[in-house]
C-alpha cells in the first residue's frame, strides 16, 4: 500500500463508512478494500481500492465522497460501484475503459474468487461454483 496523507484519508474514511459490517466470513469488512489497496503501486489506486465498495455498500453517497476526495479517485470508485439496475457485463465494460479501474476490479475479483475465505463459512458447493465461474468470465472479459 501506498502511505500518503490522501491514502491516510482514505483509510480512515473507508473504516468509518465500513463500521460494523462483516464480510460472509465474519472477519470485519474493511480487510477486504484493505487486502486490495495493498497490492496497488500509487495513490489514486490506492485510494480507489480503499473505497472501492464505499458507495455501493454503505450509506455514503458519490457526492459526500467527491467532496472529500479527488476527481481522479472518485470517478474510479462511480466505476466500480455497481448498481442494482446495470447488468454486471454493462458494468465491466465500464470498468474495462480505464485503467485504474480494471486493476481495482482484477484484484478485488481475485480477492473474491480466493476459496479459502469460505472455510466454515457454510456456503453450499452451488454458490460457491457459480460465485467462481462468474469471476473466471469476468476476469478473462477485463484481460482481453
Amino acid at each position: 500500500m501506498v502511505y500518503t496523507e490522501l491514502t491516510n484519508k482514505a483509510l480512515r474514511f473507508a473504516y468509518a463508512a465500513h463500521h460494523g459490517q462483516f464480510d460472509y466470513n465474519g472477519i470485519p469488512y474493511i480487510f477486504h478494500p484493505l487486502h486490495l489497496a495493498e497490492q496497488m503501486d500509487d495513490e489514486v489506486s490506492c485510494c480507489a481500492a480503499l473505497l472501492h465498495d464505499v458507495v455501493e455498500d454503505t450509506p455514503v453517497t458519490l457526492e459526500e465522497l467527491s467532496r472529500e476526495f479527488p476527481r481522479e479517485v472518485t470517478e474510479v470508485v462511480s466505476l466500480l460501484t455497481h448498481r442494482e439496475t446495470d447488468d454486471y457485463f454493462t458494468y465491466l465494460a465500464n470498468i474495462k475503459k480505464h485503467p485504474v479501474a480494471t486493476k481495482v476490479k482484477l484484484a478485488d475479483i481475485a480477492h473474491n474468487s480466493d476459496q479459502s475465505r469460505c472455510i466454515g463459512c457454510g456456503l453450499s458447493e452451488e454458490k460457491l461454483a457459480s460465485w467462481q465461474d462468474k469471476y473466471r468470465r469476468a476476469t478473462a472479459y477485463l484481460l482481453k
